[in-house]
């Protein structure tokens, strides 16, 4: 097998970002072999200026040009719209940019792809570059004509003016573009792209349809083992001893033991698995606690000092005296990622320096962790992100890159592992688990005159009620927790908006005030008011009502954007089955980059809520997970997903922000009051379904 040359931006270990940028200047070479790039990295050493147009865009000598950023792909279709706003500035096809992406090496260096940020982040900095790039351009071509820069103009990737044409690789070959970006250039308005705004298909989708696109855990080099962990039988369980004697079931087996690190390798995964069956581990356990007491744990163990004393009485003491009160617990279970690919990891060590090739939200973090695992340079660490399978926050860290480096460093070849989903459930983080607890009271007039809201362990994202209450006291708690838990799509969004919107919806029916309109009441934010009527508009939410059938609503506000959503169900209590029958969403998140990937992004996000809001939960006793497979473990399937209509608000007098996240907020509470009116019972836990519809307090 050939090793890969830069083209396919799997390559080039050994050289480093700066200088490939001082080798290559104006000009990018097409293809450098392996052997090139580590000849280069010994003589060359200038200090990369990531304040500098070269920085982020190169033009090729045949036209083509690469934008770098240390973002990455996991789905969300950012590749896309990432060359739209670039090609907009710099006017030019999107099929002549080529992202380059993810890679510690060749691109800048970057906290993550997470929070939404990428749109309204880096966006606006690639749009910059490309904006001082077309500018300098410009001024080039202006200076070799001898006329004002202002007489001549960019399109089709050339320089124009008065019948004279010059393309762009024509004015940079042979030269460097080490200009500075300019902050002052002017962008192009929302109102007038041409590019971006557009639908543009996903720039490299047929590589994923054909399947010549790599994954990791299609990735192969010369020589390549695979591995496999030896893994504790729960979480806070500790090794007291292992027999490693019989895993040896060929020559061909390795076996690697570093204090309570234990895997093999083999030249095939079920050799690997083999092996690693036949190591005889004994470990001590500890008392953990299980699904059935979690929520009494979290409470227990967790920062009780509440913060901001005189709010919290002041709340307390409107809530005392309002006619209309409602106190409410709300448990969140945990919930796995589940993403389509689980962990993998490539590592190849080569004169003291390792290259990995993993499916990470954080390369640059992962990099850093290698770093501190081996005490070497970071410098000396290159971690390469292909596009990945999905991660839903759930690809922060890099376990299965630790694994394969020190599979690798002991064996000296190269190694790559593999999680299975068992692994990825039991050993990945979950979503946290949280107990809510709020209080909240009105006048009879509907207007909300106190609220009280304590959340533990779930998290602090999204807690902050966009509704007029009068008095308020809001406290996050963190909290100590049996399982491993960490980012999550929506974060604690998805359990915090859960439990604000079914406060508002179960004081509307005790006001017995129209769900929506109680909400336009007391809302002064008029993004949300108008998604609210956007999706109660598009729904048919004055219409007249089927009997038997229940119609939600609900709405929330996350990393500035907007999302509303109007649920239709129907219970049959003989059958005892509920049928979610339609969905309706309205979201605003500015001007919109790419309409298309925008809708597959909301529909996605609220179909992954669907499956927390009904039936995903983890299911787990003194530290051991008991549904580690899909078998166990429920998703949404297609039969579960109903008639779906999103409408999207392009707002293009607002900045885009990111659509990763928030349409995920509103689909737990709009069914589960759908049901409220269904049935009248009120459901406070999530998921909704397996707790079962029984009438609660």
């Amino acid at each position: 097998m050939n090793k890969p040359g830069i083209a396919d931006k799997t390559s080039g270990r050994g050289i480093s970002r700066r200088n490939f940028i001082k080798v290559l200047g104006g000009g990018v070479a097409v293809v450098l072999t392996w052997t090139d790039l580590n000849g280069l990295s010994r003589s060359l050493s200038a200090k990369p200026d990531e304040g500098s147009i070269a920085a982020w865009i190169h033009i090729h000598e045949n036209g083509k040009i690469s934008v770098f950023t240390g973002k990455v792909e996991v789905g969300q279709n950012i590749r896309t719209s990432l060359a739209q706003v670039v090609a907009e500035e710099l006017a030019v096809p999107v099929d002549s940019i080529d992202m380059i992406m993810g890679d510690t090496m060749l691109t800048p260096y970057d906290r993550g792809t997470y929070g939404s940020l990428t749109t309204p982040q880096m966006g606006p900095k690639l749009r910059k570059a490309a904006a001082s790039l077309r500018e300098a351009l410009a001024g080039m071509a202006a200076e070799q004509w001898k006329v004002d820069k202002q007489a001549v103009q960019a399109k089709d990737g050339r320089i124009t003016h008065a019948g004279k044409s010059l393309g762009y690789a024509e004015l940079t070959k042979g030269k460097k573009i080490v200009l500075p970006v300019n902050e002052q250039a002017a962008l192009t308005p929302a109102d007038k792209w041409t590019v971006a705004g557009t639908a543009v298909p996903k720039v490299n989708g047929r590589s994923f349809v054909t399947g010549k696109h790599q994954y990791v855990s299609d990735m192969a080099v010369p020589g390549m083992v695979y591995g496999k962990i030896l893994r504790a039988p729960a979480n806070g369980a500790s090794l007291v001893s292992a027999d490693v004697t019989k895993a040896k079931i060929s020559s061909a087996v390795t076996i690697v033991q570093e204090d309570d690190f234990i895997g093999v390798t083999a030249p095939d995964p079920q050799t690997a698995a083999n092996a690693l069956a036949k190591i005889d581990a004994r470990w001590n356990t500890t008392p953990q606690p299980s699904r059935a007491e979690i929520f009494t744990y979290l409470k227990n163990n967790s920062e009780q000092r509440d913060r901001g004393e005189s709010k919290q009485e002041a709340a307390r003491q409107a809530f005392s005296t309002a006619p209309v009160q409602l106190r409410q617990n709300f448990e969140i279970q945990y919930i796995a990622h589940v993403p389509l690919e689980p962990r993998a990891a490539l590592a190849v060590w080569e004169d003291g320096k390792l290259t990995v090739w993993t499916g990470t939200q954080r390369p640059f973090g992962v990099q850093e962790e290698l770093a501190r695992v081996f005490s070497m340079s970071k410098d000396n660490v290159r971690v390469i992100m292909p596009d990945t399978g999905s991660g839903y926050g759930g690809k922060h860290s890099g376990e299965a890159a630790v694994e394969a480096a020190r599979l690798a460093k002991k064996t000296g070849k190269p190694v790559k592992v593999v999680w299975t989903r068992e692994e990825e459930f039991k050993w990945a983080y979950l979503r946290p688990g949280g107990l809510i607890e709020a209080a909240a009271s009105a006048g009879r007039d509907g207007r909300l005159t106190s609220w009280e809201f304590h959340n533990y362990n779930s998290g602090s994202a999204g807690i902050d009620t966009p509704y007029e209450t009068g008095v308020e006291h809001i406290q996050f708690h963190p909290s100590k927790t049996p399982l491993k838990q960490g980012s999550y799509r929506g974060l604690a969004a998805t359990a915090n908006i859960f439990a604000i919107e079914s406060v508002m919806d179960d004081l509307a029916r005790s006001l017995q005030r129209d769900p929506l309109e109680f909400r336009l009441l007391n809302l002064k934010d008029e993004r949300l008011k108008n998604v609210l009527q956007t999706a109660a508009t598009k729904f048919g939410w004055k219409e007249k009502k089927k009997a038997g059938h229940g119609y939600g609503i609900a709405c929330g506000f996350v990393k500035n954007s907007y999302i509303a959503m109007c649920a239709e169900v129907t219970y049959d209590p003989s059958a005892e089955q509920l049928k979610v029958l339609r969905l309706t969403a309205a979201y605003d998140c500015g001007a919109i980059i790419n309409p298309l990937h925008l809708e597959n992004q909301v529909m996605g996000c609220i179909l992954q809520g669907l499956g927390g809001a009904l039936f995903e939960e983890i299911d787990f006793i003194d530290g051991r997970i008991l549904n580690p497979s899909l078998s166990t473990y429920r998703v949404p399937r297609f039969a579960d997903i109903p008639p779906l209509d999103i409408v999207l608000i392009d707002r293009k007098d607002l900045p885009s922000a990111g659509a990763g996240e928030t349409p995920i907020v509103g689909i737990a509470p709009a069914i589960r009051n759908a049901i409220v009116d269904a049935t009248g019972i009120k459901l406070h836990a999530l998921p909704l379904i397996p707790q079962g519809l029984r009438k609660t307090t």
